[in-house]
């Protein structure tokens, strides 16, 4: 069960101005990790904000938002309900250890990427 939005991936030039800005804003720096290439994870204060994580453009990587993510109980469990009722992913489930959280992947039926992911934050891996 879809719990609320657990956060939106930004894809910038420059992620230390990016997090200047966002503290300018209110936000608190949850995180700096080396998660694509260095992102950092940013929310403002108060019960069950949405986090904003910003990484740099890389690849074939274009500037705008790159995915929302949906909060859920349990990813793996959530991925095999819904498979069962018919919904198609990308990617099942996956650990992410800097983050340490377990996400899976789909596509809205115009291509965005929506990304559900473990309510709970395990303790992530250093990197």
């Amino acid at each position: 069960m879809i719990k609320s939005i657990d956060h939106m991936e930004l894809i910038v030039c420059d992620v230390d101005a990016h997090v200047n800005f966002f503290k300018q804003l209110g936000f608190n720096v949850l995180m700096h990790t080396s998660h694509h290439g260095g992102s950092a994870e940013l929310q403002l204060p108060g019960d069950n904000q949405p986090i904003i994580e910003i990484h740099e453009a890389t690849g074939e990587e274009v500037i705008g938002i790159n995915h929302i993510a949906l909060k859920v109980d349990d990813a793996a469990k959530t991925h095999s309900e819904l498979s069962e009722n018919g919904v198609s992913f990308t990617r099942g489930p996956k650990l992410i250890e800097v983050t340490g959280r377990t996400t899976v992947e789909m596509r809205d039926p115009d291509g965005w990427r929506i990304q559900l992911v473990d309510a709970e934050r395990k303790t992530p891996v250093s990197d």
